[in-house]
């Protein structure tokens, strides 16, 4: 497909804390007083904005932001970016609201995945998909550049485990059971199967993506979305021939984002063991000889050396990524901050600190 649609949903997480300790404000109240200043009465808490874009509220009392239809990656992180921004404005409206009301309360609002008790959120993204492509052989072969696709599209976690906290690479990771799926809100897949083009259904399926983590750095947004579309002209032109199904790809993707060297291997079904750079760069590979005989639009080879660089970089040293990666990102400030206050991953200020990087 030359010119793929494509948008992402974010939700949000959402806490109030009262100042001066006074009683908290419900989530839900604080929902009502966030959707006051855009969502009309007839409408409720669901309502399309100026830019293209719809803002409502999801399951579990979280605010929603859709991205307008866009038709290339850059387009999309400006649209993503906006509704970090859209948020933030209802934010400020919804304080300045409840103290006229005699409230004096804060509300905090998170782009992330997960919360304190192990509740989770998602980024779900979706691409227009040509429908000649029969569904298991699109999953087949989009599963395995999805469970690897954390290395760079990962925003990272401290995550409590019996065995003490830890750091792992995706927020999402841990709440995946299942290769292919319906649910959305339990027994999670990789790939789901929900369908709703809103195109011609004969000639176009939805491609709906909940594997991700909700991205707070523009270039792990860009990437995970360019490299996602080039894949998808990959899979319906049939030019992937190798076989890289995973033997067993819930286990693989909390696996690799346990481990934050990028090294793990993980086993293939045909008995081979690879790591995650490796089976992206045979991907990646496979994009570059597709494009050496079609032309490419600018911004496809810009997302391809940028798909090349940040593998090698990703060999040589995660941690060169520190201002490119979300999950390097967040890891860099943790451990700068484990070095001047000299605590572990087990100190409560850890993490908060992970907490208040996705703080919008």
């Amino acid at each position: 497909m030359e010119s793929r649609i494509f948008g992402i949903e974010n939700e949000y997480g959402l806490i109030s804390s009262s100042l001066g300790g006074k009683l908290n404000l419900s989530v839900e109240s604080a929902l009502g007083y966030l959707f006051e200043k855009v969502v009309s009465r007839q409408r409720g808490t669901n309502d399309f904005l100026k830019n293209g874009a719809r803002l409502y509220q999801d399951t579990g009392c979280h605010p929603e932001y859709a991205t307008p239809e866009c038709d290339n990656a850059l387009d999309l992180v400006i649209h993503d970016k906006a509704g970090e921004r859209i948020v933030e404005e209802l934010l400020y409206a919804a304080e300045r609201k409840l103290r006229e009301n005699g409230i004096y309360c804060e509300i905090f609002i998170f782009k992330n995945n997960t919360d304190s008790v192990g509740n989770t959120y998602g980024c779900h993204e979706n691409y227009l998909v040509e429908r000649t492509v029969n569904f298991h052989k699109l999953a087949e072969l989009l599963i395995p550049f999805f469970v690897t696709r954390q290395i760079f599209a990962g925003a990272g976690k401290v995550l409590r485990t019996r065995t003490g906290n830890h750091y792992y690479i995706s927020q999402r990771a841990q709440h995946i059971y299942q290769e292919i799926s319906g649910a959305t809100t339990s027994s999670r897949g990789i790939i789901n199967t929900r369908d709703e083009p809103h195109a011609d259904e004969e000639k176009y399926r939805r491609l709906h993506v909940i594997v991700g983590d909700s991205n707070m750095s523009e270039f792990a947004t860009y990437l995970k979305v360019g490299t996602t579309a080039i894949v998808l002209s990959l899979v319906e032109d049939g030019v992937i021939r190798k076989d890289m199904a995973l033997e067993d790809p819930v286990r693989a993707i909390k696996e690799i984002s346990h481990d934050i060297t990028c090294r793990r291997k993980v086993r293939l079904k045909r008995g081979v063991e690879l790591s995650a750079i490796e089976i992206q760069r045979e991907y990646l590979e496979c994009a570059l000889e597709y494009y050496q005989s079609r032309e490419a639009a600018p911004q496809t080879l810009d997302i391809l050396e940028k798909w090349g660089a940040i593998l090698d970089r990703l060999h040589e040293e995660p941690r060169s990524l520190s201002r490119e990666l979300d999950w390097v990102i967040k890891l860099d400030l943790i451990h700068s901050y484990m070095q001047r206050k000299k605590v572990g991953f087990e100190d409560q200020r850890i993490s908060m600190l992970d907490l208040q990087y996705h703080d919008i």
